[in-house]
């Protein structure tokens, strides 16, 4: 109230900033003779769900620990909510939440004790710290599991506690790596819920690690494609789609067909292209996927070749992740070679 006037004084609109939650230029990490990093480089926007999608072993969890001030870059910089990685980690560790891969919650406490701790290490005390447990609880739907021991939580509960225990200090970026890896569907499902809504109603950033591609095609806001510590593609999940003409045509080959002869084959038809072979799959794109589909079956039988089943689909994270890289998503885990 303005004594002079009378008047309420008008509470003042909060700054808007453009300037990104997260930015990371040119991240290099080495260990020994080994390269995690060659150069990623990609920006987050406030209040926004970035995914970096990629197999294991593609950089995505080194990433996170150099944001999050756990490794230290060989060259290149960072910034997290607007504080330099390197000059100011004490800062950023006030300003962000973090989910690793791993459990960080303990098995012989239960649920309201952990988050409790939680609290405690980031400086909360007294009443704050128990209706912010008490809040994260009940969003979680772990209320009535709050006092038993962690140790009998299925592992959606325990993973959900996880996120909660990220969130206790309300930071302003949250980093999640592989949030939902060894969940059941239902839990799955669940845990992408309360990532949008977190994102959507209470403007958190998320930086969100998976190598789920239906995760990141469901989640991300914007998403960056990295494969062997380097960054080959990055947009909405829509822009990435669209940048591909046509349909995928995949021809699933018997045991005894020779899967050489069966991509000459293929490749030799008119309007097929990018084609690509992963096990005894080849893959085609084509400009119309149905009219497609009979001229691979003729191209096949004329040489002598059997197709288990023949699929037509539309471009998905998996195509466009093959269009950048030479090999599927599957090929890619299992350490296939290009």
């Amino acid at each position: 109230m303005n004594v002079q006037t009378g008047r309420s004084t008008p509470v003042p609109t909060p700054e808007i900033t453009t300037e990104p939650a997260i930015a990371a230029h040119e991240l290099v990490k080495t260990y020994g003779e080994v390269t995690a990093l060659t150069g990623l480089s990609f920006t987050v926007a406030p209040g926004t769900i970035f995914g970096l999608l990629g197999p294991n072993g593609a950089g995505k969890s080194t990433t996170i620990k150099i944001l999050t001030t756990l490794s230290r870059p060989t060259s290149g910089t960072a910034t997290v909510a607007g504080v330099d990685v390197l000059r100011r980690p004490d800062a950023v560790r006030r300003a962000i939440g973090v989910v690793t891969q791993r459990a960080s919650t303990d098995p012989m406490s239960t649920g309201r004790e952990n988050l409790l701790l939680a609290g405690r290490i980031h400086g909360m005390r007294g009443r704050s710290v128990k209706e912010r447990t008490g809040e994260l609880l009940a969003r979680f739907g772990l209320t009535e599991a709050a006092n038993r021991l962690v140790k009998t939580y299925s592992g959606g509960m325990q993973r959900k506690l996880d996120v909660a225990m990220g969130l206790v200090h309300e930071p302003r970026v949250l980093f999640l790596d592989e949030p939902t890896t060894g969940l059941d569907p239902q839990a799955r499902a669940d845990m992408w819920a309360e990532i949008s809504r977190l994102a959507r109603h209470e403007r958190l950033t998320i930086l969100l690690t998976t190598h789920y591609l239906e995760e990141a095609d469901q989640l991300a806001d914007r998403l960056a494609i990295v494969d062997r510590g380097a960054l080959v593609a990055e947009g909405t999940p829509e822009q990435l789609k669209s940048e591909l003409r046509g349909d995928a045509v995949v021809a699933e080959l018997a045991p005894t067909a020779d899967v050489a002869a069966a991509r000459a084959a293929i490749d030799r038809l008119d309007g097929t292209r990018e084609i690509t072979v992963a096990g005894r799959t080849v893959r085609a794109r084509v400009d119309h996927g149905a009219s497609a589909v009979p001229a691979v079956l003729a191209a096949l039988e004329a040489s002598g070749l059997t197709a288990l089943s023949i699929t037509v689909a539309r471009p998905s994270l998996d195509d466009v992740y093959l269009r950048h890289t030479g090999r599927t998503f599957a090929a890619a885990g299992n350490g296939e070679p290009r």
